[in-house]
């Protein structure tokens, strides 16, 4: 049952924290497009990377299952917004703005593949070093 506590609570931080991401990124740059999701989803796809490697039985600094589950399943799973990104990518086709559509979902896919692997490659150093 702390399992869930522990990921309950982690996933309400990482909520709270893409809530407030995510609109100051909108706020700085309009809502045209929706640059806050995909900044919140590169974000979290670095961070999982990162931590996943770092913390890995192999990795630096070690991790019990309850801190991982906290960060990668909790807070990451909070922070981070497909289902968000999804929605958004389809309302821009469905209003007509195909490139708008293309772009995210594109840019959303690769970007978050990239941020994922500088995460690892990065923990990977670090666990190194």
């Amino acid at each position: 049952m702390l399992e869930y506590l522990i990921i309950a609570v982690g996933g309400a931080l990482g909520s709270v924290l893409r809530f407030w991401v995510s609109g100051a990124v909108a706020q700085r740059f309009g809502e045209f497009f929706p640059f806050g999701t995909l900044i919140v989803n590169i974000t979290g796809s670095f961070v999982i990377g990162f931590f996943a490697t770092l913390t890995a039985p192999e990795g630096r600094f070690l991790a019990g299952p309850g801190v991982r589950q906290f960060v990668m399943l909790g807070v990451c799973g909070g922070y981070t917004t497909f289902s968000s990104f999804s929605l958004q990518t389809l309302n821009l086709a469905r209003e007509g703005e195909w490139f708008s559509a293309g772009a995210n979902a594109v840019v959303s896919l690769v970007a978050c593949l990239v941020a994922v692997a500088l995460g690892h490659a990065l923990a990977l150093t670090l666990n190194k070093a």
